[in-house]
């Protein structure tokens, strides 16, 4: 597959000389990786800072995060946050509403009874929660937030994909052009490589799938995947995801294995493989189509495909 655009700056600047350099880390419980062309020095550096401001501002697994000391507050109170912590909330709100509630951002309570919150695993299944009526409230032009009872912030479906965005607006500042970025699964391409070939990634597939997988092409593009297998958990021989519906508070069981969305911005392309996830693999692709979005769908056994991830066949 390759992008209905291609970037002539990309090739015009172009050194098949030039020297791709390999950067790892840590971060978010995860690891990142960095393919750079002709890189400054402190490139490594500058990546991991960008990724542990994300940390510092939306971890829930970091007591002094902003995030943790907002879901710490009494409900109702305003609380003024960093602009990249109200560009993610913003994105989120907006996933949810243009999904009818398949993506939310005040699933804090429920991750954690389920054991996929900070306080870690549980031994057995949590009482059934009905999903609380709290949400989270966004003042957009004075950047704060506050949430109502009920609501934990919760940002676990979204900033990893922010994270790579603002790894990828450093490099970009800091004058790499060329680049494929990744965290935990998730990627961004920009430019191509010095041979002239754009970045070519491999479509996560779940375990056993029978499929083959796509191979696709990130120039200027990001890819995000969502899928059950990755984390659940396992009571009595019985697997639940770990992906919930926020309309009913339980863990999804509609057959879906794994969503992957490709999208100009990896933040936006981890909230839509979530809230896809959510939907099931018919209302997704609606969905999907509607909104223009390029998105693949495994389930059931089958895989689905939006319009726009047809277009990107050539």
């Amino acid at each position: 597959m390759i992008p209905r655009a291609l970037t002539p700056a990309a090739f015009a600047g172009r050194d098949a000389g030039a020297i791709v350099e390999t950067f790892a880390g840590e971060t978010m419980g995860t690891s990142w990786s960095l393919h750079a062309v002709a890189p400054p020095a402190g490139t490594g550096g500058g990546v991991q800072a960008a990724l542990d401001r994300v940390v510092a501002q939306m971890s829930q697994w970091q007591a002094v995060s902003d995030l943790s000391r907002f879901n710490r507050a009494p409900p109702g109170e305003w609380h003024s946050i960093p602009a990249e912590f109200a560009e993610v909330v913003a994105a989120g709100i907006d996933i949810g509403t243009a999904s009818g509630g398949a993506f939310s951002l005040a699933m804090g309570e429920l991750s954690e009874a389920w054991g996929f919150g900070a306080a870690g695993p549980v031994d057995t299944l949590p009482d059934f929660m009905v999903p609380s009526d709290g949400d989270i409230d966004l003042d957009r032009d004075a950047r704060r937030i506050r949430r109502s009872e009920g609501a934990l912030l919760d940002l676990s479906g979204i900033a990893k994909g922010y994270g790579v965005d603002l790894a990828a607006d450093w490099l970009l500042a800091n004058g790499v052009r060329h680049f494929l970025i990744e965290v935990g699964g998730e990627l961004r391409g920009e430019g191509i490589r010095p041979d002239g070939h754009p970045w070519w990634v491999d479509v996560e597939v779940p375990p056993s799938w029978a499929g083959a997988g796509w191979r696709i092409a990130l120039h200027d593009l990001s890819i995000a995947t969502s899928g059950d297998y990755r984390r659940g958990l396992a009571v009595d021989g019985q697997h639940y995801s770990h992906s919930f519906d926020p309309r009913t508070g339980r863990p999804i069981a509609n057959g879906v294995r794994s969503v992957t969305v490709v999208h100009r911005r990896c933040m936006m392309a981890d909230g839509w493989a979530t809230a896809l996830t959510v939907l099931g693999a018919d209302a997704a692709i609606l969905l999907a189509d509607e909104k223009e979005l390029a998105a693949c769908v495994l389930a059931n056994g089958r895989e689905y495909v939006s319009r726009a991830w047809r277009e990107m066949l050539g």
